[in-house]
């Protein structure tokens, strides 16, 4: 193999050419893996060749050692660590060291990315002692290119994702700060270096705590920081600003000095900068001060009449009246021709003064109006723009009694500026108009303001794609706040509705936008689900059009040429699909007579669909809003429809339509309680395959778990047939817990909390559905497992309110499910008392988990007072093969 020849074609722009190389440098690695790394770094170091085949050589060497997924990133890592022979490592090492004083800049980035993948390996195991001695004698004697790479090294190496790394780089702080600082520092001519310095520096602020305690190191650090800002290379100035924002964010209580002294001055400098990236990060510097103050205030709340409050010192209030008027004309710098998604100094400036109205409160509306007064009427729409936007960002913060009779008197010009002559002002109007129906509406007077609201809205609506997502946010809010309380006879919406949806209808009907169509559709969601019941008749009717309307678009599948066209087609019917649920979930019963025709078009849809399709997700989504409505008498569609239920339990390859199946089973149980007992085998037998599967992740284990639960609930004591095998499932699923290399995981650490509610919840299920058929005597064998997993739940600390309640429950039911104590000696456990007194006087929790704790509290000190009664030990009927590997 021809190394150089394979490293180019890893870079060609033919898909074939590059995937025929990367297979064989797979090859390479899986043939001999030291042989592969030696000549990649070879190649890395080697001066002669050509920077594709260096930047090659260095990109493959990297990916050797990194992942996405977590279980793949400790598997190469492994690898390094287990069949690399040391001599091998340091010649590596050493050959990717000598290549940051490469000429060549891509070489010795690619250098640089290799180190941090290999520095993540080793670092934590504290084992390449000199690498950060090595980098920063780079940075104080090294020629610029040496300097530069090695500065980007440490950049790498600290914005690792990887915790293990993170956790150990506190160690190496005085290293790091040593080098950036150095490479920073105003006195370095060569901006490059200074860049690569300034940019580590923002990477490494989180780990050099020790270093920022220290008042003289903190002085000189931000000294440093604040002379950047000036630079005259707006890179620098970027990464100046970008390390404030982050010394805000992880050591606002050291900050007061430096704001006094500096970082006010200089922040307002950077937000006026000519410069868009500079004046974003300055701006953001304030967004970060807001975001903090919001954050210490929430915490002393909570922490109100103990020591532990948190230094506040209102920054962002004392600068109210200096920093938001420059907020405000930062306003006005739109850019007309910017994306939707774009963002740029202007939306920086629009986070801002939202952040600040609800960081300060009411004292954010006297600058504010002062400006929207002023530029309300202005004849450069820039500045009619920044007005109307102003006015909507501070409708959360202040004091509702402040805002009221403001938004009152700006309502009716809010309405009439949908008529604006630019677009840009009329899509910023209907935005405000939606912060005013989201956070004001009782300013909104039904009877003045809200027809002439929601018609400028509809027409706003079919006027301009640009404003379609605007106009349709605030009628969701608008049908959000003036719905008034579930089954009321009438509400303030009723005399809008029949309009309002005529309305919709005509737009999804008639626009070839196809975001325009999916958010007019949400807004028919939102009437829907929110109308009186004055208007349930109407609701009745609309089914009927939008039944037809789906029903139209099963023949279209076979008019698709294009991918295009498919997409567009599939979200039409999850759109239409939508609708039909929010239709059956407002209809409830009343839906019965329709029943039979939806059921029998949904059917058809399902039949009609190819594979991949994303629409079955929302139909199996409707069927289940079905079969909650129609209860016992949903049982007349399952012979139909249970193989398209089976199916979708079985696509494995379909993880999302899988989970949603998962759920569907579990709905359908509950509405169908005995009458699902003909279909629990192949649910059964479905559930614990996917329970098996290797291509299904954790987060399926959980809800399938719970699944057993409420088909137990629903068939009672006909479940014993399947009490042996969910029992060892749930008993080897108990025996999960965070080991080794797990251990800090926070998704381990979630999934275990999540499986154990799953459990708990199972075993409720099965309790009460073995009581229901006087065969309490089967759960024998499980008891003491069940109080074991309840006494590891009661000691793990990461646990939740609905772990907590869920294992309440399950001690009132064993206890209820053997009154005449039987088991009461594990009754008679101090954790166990604890683990109620502790749920039962959590203040932070609800009132059903409190209820359900002293309940369980109530059923402990019954048990405690009963003898041991003699019990026959029953065994269970077969060995079930592990599902939960390493248990």
């Amino acid at each position: 193999m021809d190394v150089n020849q394979v490293l180019e074609a890893t870079l060609a722009a033919d898909s074939t050419t590059r995937t025929q190389a990367e297979t064989q440098l797979t090859q390479a690695a899986e043939a001999d893996f030291q042989g592969y790394l030696t000549t990649l770094s070879r190649e890395l170091a080697n001066e002669q060749a050509s920077p594709q085949v260096r930047m090659a050589a260095g990109l493959a060497l990297k990916n050797s050692f990194t992942a996405r997924d977590y279980v793949r990133l400790k598997e190469v890592q492994n690898r390094w660590e287990t069949q690399i022979d040391p001599s091998v490592k340091s010649q590596v090492k050493d050959y990717a060291l000598q290549t940051l004083s490469s000429s060549d800049n891509r070489a010795g980035l690619s250098a640089a990315q290799f180190i941090a993948s290999i520095a993540a390996i080793e670092l934590p195991r504290e084992q390449w002692p000199q690498l950060m001695g090595t980098l920063v004698e780079n940075v104080g004697s090294g020629n610029p290119r040496t300097k530069q790479s090695s500065l980007t090294t440490i950049g790498f190496i600290c914005e690792s994702e990887d915790q293990d790394l993170r956790d150990s780089l506190a160690a190496h702080s005085n290293a790091i700060l040593t080098a950036v600082v150095q490479g920073a520092r105003k006195e370095e001519s060569n901006n490059d270096i200074r860049n690569a310095a300034i940019t580590a520096l923002g990477d490494s602020l989180e780990f050099v705590r020790t270093n920022f305690e220290n008042e003289g190191e903190r002085n000189y650090i931000m000294q440093v920081i604040c002379e950047a800002t000036q630079a005259d290379d707006n890179r620098i100035q970027q990464g100046a600003y970008g390390c404030l924002n982050r010394i805000m964010a992880l050591y606002y209580e050291k900050m007061r000095f430096y704001m006094e002294k500096a970082l006010f001055g200089l922040t307002i400098q950077g937000m006026k900068n000519d410069e868009e990236d500079v004046a974003k990060l300055a701006v953001e510097f304030w967004c970060t001060v807001c975001e903090e103050e919001i954050s210490i205030e929430d915490d002393n709340s909570q922490a109100e009449g103990t020591e532990s409050l948190r230094p506040y010192f209102n920054f962002a209030r004392v600068a109210t009246q200096e920093v938001v008027p420059v907020l405000l004309e930062l306003l006005a710098k739109q850019d007309e021709d910017a994306a939707e998604d774009e963002y740029n100094v202007s939306r920086a400036a629009y986070q801002c003064v939202q952040l600040w109205a609800q960081a300060v409160g009411s004292n954010t509306v006297a600058p504010v109006l002062s400006f929207v007064e002023a530029n309300l009427r202005s004849d450069d729409w820039h500045y009619r723009d920044a007005a109307v936007s102003a006015f909507g960002a501070i409708m959360e913060g202040p004091d509702e009694k402040v805002l009221e009779p403001l938004v009152k008197q700006a309502l009716p010009v809010l309405i009439n500026m949908m008529n604006d002559s630019s677009v840009h002002v009329k899509d910023s109007a209907a935005y405000a108009l939606g912060r005013v129906c989201e956070a004001v509406p009782d300013a909104i007077d039904p009877n003045t303001h809200l027809q002439p609201l929601i018609s400028a809205l509809f027409t706003g609506l079919s006027s301009h794609p640009r404003m379609a997502s605007s106009c349709c946010w605030a009628l969701m809010n608008l049908a959000d706040r003036f719905a008034g309380e579930p089954g009321h006879p009438t509400n303030a919406l009723s005399q809008h509705f029949q309009a309002s949806v005529q309305n919709l209808l005509q737009v999804t009907e008639s626009t070839q936008d196809n975001q325009l169509r999916t958010a007019a559709y949400e807004v028919l969601n939102a009437f829907v689900t929110n109308a009186a019941n004055d208007s349930v008749a109407m609701v009745a009717s609309l089914s009927d059009v939008v039944i037809e309307r789906l029903h139209k678009t099963i023949p279209m599948q076979q008019q698709v040429v294009s991918v295009e066209d498919r997409l567009t087609l599939q979200e039409i019917q999850t759109s239409l699909t939508s609708v039909v649920i929010a239709i059956i979930q407002r209809l409830e019963k009343e839906i019965v007579p329709r029943a039979d025709g939806i059921m029998q078009l949904l059917l058809s849809l399902l039949q009609s669909l190819g594979p991949k399709s994303s629409v079955p997700d929302t139909v199996f989504a409707a069927i289940g809003a079905l079969a909650s409505a129609m209860e016992g008498d949903f049982e007349k569609y399952m012979q139909a429809f249970s193989p398209f239920l089976i199916n979708a339990l079985n696509s494995q390859d379909e993880p999302q339509l899988c989970a949603i199946a998962i759920g569907l089973v579990s709905d359908i149980t509950r509405a169908l309680e005995s009458k699902v007992q003909p279909f629990c085998d192949s649910f059964m037998n479905s559930l614990l395959n996917n329970l098996r599967s290797t291509s299904l992740g954790n987060q399926f284990k959980p809800a399938i778990l719970q699944c057993f639960g409420d088909i137990a609930q629903a068939i009672g004591g006909q479940f014993e047939t399947y009490l042996s095998v969910v029992g060892q499932v749930l008993q080897q699923a108990a025996g999960i817990s965070a080991q080794g290399e797990n251990v800090g995981s926070f998704e381990m650490l979630d999934y275990i909390v999540s499986l154990r509610e799953g459990i708990v919840d199972a075993w409720s299920g099965i309790i009460n559905a073995l009581r229901a058929g006087n065969n309490t005597n089967l759960l024998q064998p499980y008891i003491e497992s069940i109080f074991q997993l309840l006494q590891t739940v009661y000691q793990d600390p990461n646990r939740t309110e609905a772990l907590l309640r869920s294992s309440m429950g399950v001690i009132g039911d064993i206890s209820e499910a053997f009154p005449s104590g039987e088991y009461s000696q594990y009754f008679k456990s101090e954790w166990l008392t604890n683990m109620a007194r502790d749920t039962r006087a959590n203040k932070e929790f609800s009132p059903r988990t409190q209820d359900t704790a002293r309940w369980a509290r109530e059923q402990i000190k019954r048990q405690s007072g009963k003898a041991q009664k003699p019990r026959h030990f029953v065994q269970p009927q077969r060995f079930l093969p592990p599902v939960f590997p390493g248990v």
